[in-house]
C-alpha cells in the first residue's frame, strides 16, 4: 500500500498563490470594465442593458480585443483569442445579433467570410478603450503608481513568456 503524500502544515498556498490572485484580479478588472461600458452614454442602450444584466461577458470581449480593424476570418479570430473555431463562431453569432459585427465577403477569397465591426461595434470598441483606461487608472490609484508600474512590467514580462510558449505549440 502506498503511503499518503506529505504536505506542509501550512495550507494557505492552495488559496493564496500567484495564479489564483491573477485570476481574481483579472475577473475584478473585467467586471469593472463591463460595468463602465454598461454605464457609458456612447454605448447603444440595448448593449448597455445587456452589459448591465451580465449578458455580455469577458468572453464577448475577446472579439473586441482580437478583431482587426480590417476584419478577420473566423479561424484567425479564434486563433488570436485562443479559442476553438466553434466557440468563436458562437460568440460572433451573438455579437452579430447585437449589431456589433457583421460577416462580409472576403475580397481575397470568394469562399471565405470576414467578420468586421459595424458602426455600433466601433462605438463599443471606443467605450472599451475608455473603460480599460479608467479601470487601469483606478488600479494605479488604489495600489499606487510605483506598484502599478512594477505589476505592469512584471505581468508584461511573464505574459511575454507565455506568448513564446503559445507560438511553439
Amino acid at each position: 500500500m502506498a503511503s499518503a503524500p506529505t504536505f506542509s502544515t501550512q495550507q494557505d498556498w492552495r488559496q493564496i498563490h500567484l495564479g489564483r490572485l491573477l485570476g481574481h484580479a483579472m475577473r475584478r478588472f473585467d467586471a469593472r470594465v463591463l460595468h463602465l461600458m454598461a454605464h457609458n452614454v456612447d454605448v447603444p442602450l440595448a448593449l448597455s442593458n445587456l452589459a448591465a444584466r451580465a449578458q455580455v461577458s469577458a468572453a464577448h470581449i475577446h472579439i473586441t480585443r482580437h478583431l482587426s480593424f480590417e476584419g478577420s476570418r473566423l479561424i484567425d479570430l479564434a486563433a488570436s483569442a485562443g479559442m476553438t473555431k466553434q466557440a468563436m463562431g458562437d460568440l460572433v453569432t451573438q455579437c452579430e445579433a447585437w449589431g456589433l459585427v457583421q460577416r462580409t465577403s472576403d475580397p481575397q477569397d470568394a469562399r471565405a467570410r470576414r467578420i468586421v465591426f459595424t458602426e455600433t461595434g466601433l462605438a463599443w470598441l471606443r467605450a472599451f478603450e475608455q473603460a480599460v483606461a479608467q479601470a487601469e487608472a483606478e488600479f494605479k490609484q488604489e495600489v499606487g503608481a510605483d506598484v502599478a508600474t512594477v505589476v505592469s512590467l512584471g505581468l508584461e514580462a511573464y505574459a511575454g513568456g507565455y506568448s513564446s510558449l503559445e507560438s511553439s505549440t
